[in-house]
């Protein structure tokens, strides 16, 4: 009978979860490890695992075929080296937070592009001010959108901007998408980047991405545009975004994700009124997205156990 371990940390959704895992597939042993100090033993012998193996226990993990990443892009170290050469698969939970995460972008967008923060602040202080707007306003629908990802999110963010009358250009190494407009390789995005009024970045952290939102990038950007980042934070370097809203060289942001979480406070991003920042809380409060995690993990364990091939797989290299 294959075996399945839940690893920690263990919550009651993964208790209910292994129960109806259970239930609903009946060829197949679902063990729930409470302490870490329990992981090495229980993965002995299993075939899938819901959670992290750390690089020490990998050698003895032998039989390991399905390895479920709880994130789509996971902390710094849960991707290594011994993982990529490893035999097993991983898959990870990409798409499930599409919608939630596409219309938060559309919320920076609007509100960036109509002059919210300006009025926000003028309600703030009690203040009737028709003139509070400090920026150009954006026409959306004379607008042009460049997303940086073209993923579940990116491509959804595209179709709600296609709907609004953006045109659109994606950007991405790997398209799996179609959308209303054109996709571009990466190494076309800096010529590309002038063309924009909105940036949105949804790419992950890795490698390739890490701090690829550096100050030459937002020189090249226009001084009308507004730079959005709902990816991970460590894809832009904080000191130089302040620089270039400092500096006007863009003229606003739309954060959820930042190079350092929590956001230091008085850090210069807090002061600026061209700024909106959500503390990484796209789908924190979206109340449909453990149930849609559950059936991505129920469907690869069943899978798992009728030797087919598996939905959401990652290039462990590249980490996504």
């Amino acid at each position: 009978m294959p075996k399945y371990v839940m690893l920690p940390p263990i919550d009651d959704d993964i208790r209910e979860w292994a129960q109806q895992m259970r239930e609903a597939i009946p060829g197949l042993e679902v063990v729930i490890v409470e302490d870490e100090a329990d992981a090495p033993e229980a993965l002995a012998d299993a075939d899938g695992a819901y959670g992290w193996v750390p690089p020490e226990v990998l050698p003895n993990v032998e039989r390991l075929r399905l390895l479920q990443n709880p994130f789509a892009g996971p902390p710094v170290g849960w991707y290594y080296p011994e993982l990529a050469e490893h035999s097993v698969v991983v898959s990870n939970p990409r798409g499930i937070y599409s919608d939630h995460i596409a219309h938060h972008i559309m919320m920076y967008m609007l509100a960036l592009s109509r002059g919210l923060p300006y009025y926000a602040a003028a309600q703030a202080g009690g203040r009737w001010d028709p003139r509070a707007r400090q920026r150009g306003y954006v026409n959306l629908t004379e607008s042009t959108v460049l997303i940086n990802g073209v993923g579940g999110i990116g491509a959804e963010a595209a179709r709600l901007c296609a709907a609004f009358g953006c045109r659109v250009i994606g950007v991405d190494p790997r398209p799996a998408y179609e959308i209303e407009g054109e996709i571009i390789a990466p190494s076309d995005l800096d010529a590309r980047l002038p063309e924009a009024d909105f940036v949105v970045t949804t790419v992950p952290h890795t490698p390739e991405t890490e701090f690829m939102w550096h100050a030459d990038r937002f020189a090249a950007m226009r001084n009308s545009a507004y730079f959005i980042n709902i990816g991970r934070g460590m894809t832009c370097k904080l000191d130089d975004l302040v620089a270039a809203l400092d500096g006007g060289e863009i003229a606003g942001a739309g954060l959820d994700v930042y190079e350092i979480e929590p956001l230091p406070e008085g850090h210069p991003l807090w002061r600026m009124e061209n700024v909106i920042l959500t503390p990484h809380i796209a789908v924190a409060d979206a109340e449909n997205i453990p149930a849609r995690r559950f059936e991505l993990v129920l469907e690869n364990a069943r899978r798992l156990v009728e030797g087919r091939e598996f939905v959401n797989v990652v290039d462990k290299e590249k980490w996504y």
